[in-house]
């Protein structure tokens, strides 16, 4: 066994649990702590400042500057009372990361030595290097400049001595260079949309929020192993690896028992979770081994979205404490699942009402029909974009396999949701209703709550699957930015609810009853959407025809499911939400074929570097010893005792010969295969080239790598096997 590999081994075989330090009280008295929320913002801001935030989280309404240096005022006194001594405009660039910029509370004073100041100014902007960011082609190189704003809809929060002020990130022309931008505009286009039409229903609605519950997936790996596999520090996911003759075929991983070290990761991680006023509910086991799983309470998308993210960096950062390493890569691993996470989405109004969940009158179930339908048609319409949201190089890997939603969008409604639309559909015609058939359907209407009483089973394989108040996008992968999926959502479910209000208005115009002139629409629309409900199996091959046929969009290539960004359809859904101009449009296109293209770069030279500098070496090792030991017994044993004894080493000689010269080979075309591709300037060809050219290498040299750690001497494995890095904790 190499030095490395079992130095590792021995230090994981040691490792006892981290003891976590708790404070002896309840959560709720230490729950949000290093949060600036509303009741500290009422402590330190006086009520003009005070009233002016929630003036714009909630009407959106512009700070004044003299109100901006009170509100600054009370978050510096609030925070170095907090130990803070430094802050920063913490921001979401296009890489599914976040950004800081930490500058000290320090500047000089008049009279000479040091003050503590933090101006209105500093609040609301700050300007960092806009040029090291990417920007699909806004922004040249030379062209450094760009501006963070405050967000006042997320509150700040202290990390590490920190305020961390939430921003958005634009460029010096006003082109946002983020992923919060846009969500922002989707949510106020959504509220508008869906405030317009819950006025059928209740005039005194006067907003609709989004509402996002994640659920986030991910490993640990011991922190000694994972140093000792450079594919796992460079890339996030193990490039090489014999599947463990152990893995998750017996089923008993799955809400099993937590193991003591991970069980103090997660009290540690929890602790520091409800510290920052993430509201942290439940962990269990995942399905593979070593997968685990966190979730919290649901909240308004843009606090949930960054609430993900800076859970994404305590984790890691409480990881290193227990001297463990997280993988958020959506499959770390081959043959076991791999990682997503779930974004459970929903409507809610400012009167309390869940748009999503049915009512127990006939009103507010047409309104939750009303909703549910203009969910499914705007998923319909833009099935493809929905996909290219959650499509990405690591994501790939997990979409399409047998422990994630297949790449194909539909809509799970279950069998009591569906059969009741099919019921409207039938029911209603192009006809006016009589009196008697208005009662029977109102009748119906009315028992839809009854009908969903613990009856919405759940599907497993749909990627947009309704689960009795709210919808599940479960092909959202496990290390991205939930904005740019509720982005897109957001959006198109207010592009339809616009249409919808159009269409119902022209029919009142014409004089049709309201209730009447709605269900018309909804029965169209239900008509119009059945493509995309589906309640069997997705992972079958019969749903991937079937889709074909129905029109929904199949293709899994990467680069082109990424540009449906760029369809007319997509165009006019984001320019008329006014949640993207023509040009960001051509640019995060741009970025996005760019992250592939790098991602792939990467894995393809750690694979070489793999195989040339470990693999190769030991099964050239390895196969010396055994010519040795052949010429051995040829010295020393008879033509026909030799043939009998020394025939199956020298079949394993030859064996690996075959296979070292595979993967020679294969890295040597895998390297020419990628200078051609980088010779290509387009970003979308380049991509296409490095998927259809490059990338196929990847699985034929492993695949040779594979079959030679499972005839090497184990002793001589240089890199810990799959069965050391899922089993041993």
């Amino acid at each position: 066994m190499s030095h490395l590999r079992l130095k590792a081994l021995e230090m994981t075989l040691t490792r006892k649990p981290v003891e976590v330090k708790m404070p002896d009280v309840k959560t709720s008295d230490y729950y949000g702590m290093y949060v600036f929320d509303k009741p500290k913002m009422q402590k330190y801001l006086s009520r003009e400042a005070y009233e002016a935030v929630i003036s714009s989280i909630e009407e959106g309404k512009r700070i004044d500057r003299k109100i901006a240096d009170q509100i600054a005022a009370g978050m510096k006194a609030w925070a170095m009372e907090m130990g803070a001594t430094h802050y920063t405009h913490w921001f979401q660039p296009l890489t599914d990361a976040t950004a800081e910029k930490h500058d000290a509370f320090i500047d000089y004073a008049d009279y000479g030595g040091m003050v503590e100041q933090f101006s209105g100014k500093l609040l609301v902007q700050q300007e960092p290097d806009a040029s090291s960011f990417p920007s699909g082609g806004l922004r040249s190189t030379f062209e450094a400049r760009g501006y963070t704003a405050w967000d006042p809809s997320s509150p700040a929060f202290i990390l590490d001595r920190t305020l961390c002020i939430p921003s958005i990130f634009i460029s010096y022309t006003g082109e946002p260079l983020d992923m919060k931008t846009p969500l922002l505009k989707a949510l106020h286009a959504v509220d508008k949309a869906a405030v317009d039409v819950c006025h059928y229903f209740d005039k005194d609605v006067k907003k609709v929020y989004s509402y996002l519950g994640w659920e986030q997936e991910y490993f640990l790996v011991d922190e000694a192993l994972y140093l000792c596999r450079p594919d796992l520090v460079l890339t996030g996911r193990t490039l090489i690896g014999r599947y463990s003759a152990k893995n998750q075929q017996l089923e008993d991983q799955y809400f099993g028992a937590i193991p003591q070290r991970v069980a103090a990761y997660m009290k540690d991680l929890e602790y520091e979770c409800w510290k920052l006023g993430i509201p942290a509910k439940t962990k269990h086991n995942e399905v593979a081994p070593n997968q685990y799983e966190i979730a919290p309470i649901h909240a308004e998308v843009s606090l949930a979205v960054d609430q993900n993210l800076l859970l994404m960096t305590l984790m890691r950062k409480v990881a290193r404490r227990h001297n463990f390493r997280v993988l958020l890569h959506e499959k770390p691993f081959a043959g076991i699942n791999g990682s997503g996470k779930h974004n459970n989405w929903s409507l809610g109004t400012d009167t309390g009402v869940n748009l999503f969940a049915p009512s127990h009158n006939p009103k507010g179930n047409l309104q939750f029909l009303t909703f549910v339908v203009n969910t499914l048609v705007a998923v319909h319409k833009h099935n493809a974009l929905l996909k290219a949201s959650v499509a990405s190089a690591g994501n790939a890997h997990r979409l399409g396999a047998n422990e994630a939603p297949p790449s194909i969008v539909s809509v799970f409604l279950g069998k009591q949701v569906s059969e009741m639309l099919d019921q409207i559909e039938a029911k209603l015609s192009d006809k006016k209703l009589s009196p008697a058939e208005k009662t029977a359907l109102k009748l119906d209407i009315g028992r839809i709550p009854e009908i969903l009483l613990d009856t919405t089973d759940r599907n497993r394989t749909s990627p947009f699957a309704y689960t009795g108040n709210r919808f599940e996008f479960r092909a959202v992968g496990s290390s991205m930015n939930c904005a740019g999926a509720m982005t897109v959502l957001n959006a198109a479910v207010a592009e339809q609810l616009v249409a919808f209000k159009n269409e119902v208005d022209g029919l009142l115009e014409k004089g049709m009853a309201k209730d009447e002139a709605i269900l018309q629409v909804i029965r169209r629309l239900i008509k119009e959407s059945k493509p995309i409900r589906f309640d069997g199996n997705g992972y079958s091959e019969e749903w991937h025809k079937e889709a074909e046929r129905r029109g929904l969009d199949v293709e899994k290539s990467i680069p082109v499911i990424t540009e449906n960004y760029l369809k007319p359809s997509s165009r006019k859904l984001f320019i008329s939400t006014g949640v993207f101009s023509e040009t960001e449009l051509e640019s995060r296109n741009e970025v996005k074929h760019e992250i592939f293209v790098k991602k792939l770069q990467i894995e393809g030279r750690v694979l070489s570097e793999l195989v040339l500098n470990y693999i190769i070496p030991t099964a050239t090792a390895y196969q010396t010893e055994l010519i040795k030991n052949v010429q051995g017994l040829k010295e020393i044993l008879s033509d026909k005792d030799f043939n009998e004894m020394a025939g199956s080493k020298i079949a394993l000689i030859k064996e690996i010969e075959d296979r070292i010269k595979a993967i020679k080979e294969g890295v040597d075309q895998m390297t020419e295969e990628r200078k051609k591709a980088n010779e290509i300037e387009h970003a979308r060809e380049k991509a296409l080239a490095y998927e259809q050219k490059v990338f196929p290498w990847f699985e034929k040299i492993r695949k040779q790598v594979d079959m030679l750690e499972a005839i090497i001497d184990d002793e001589k494995w240089p890199l810990p096997k799959y069965r050391e890095l899922l089993f041993i904790r």
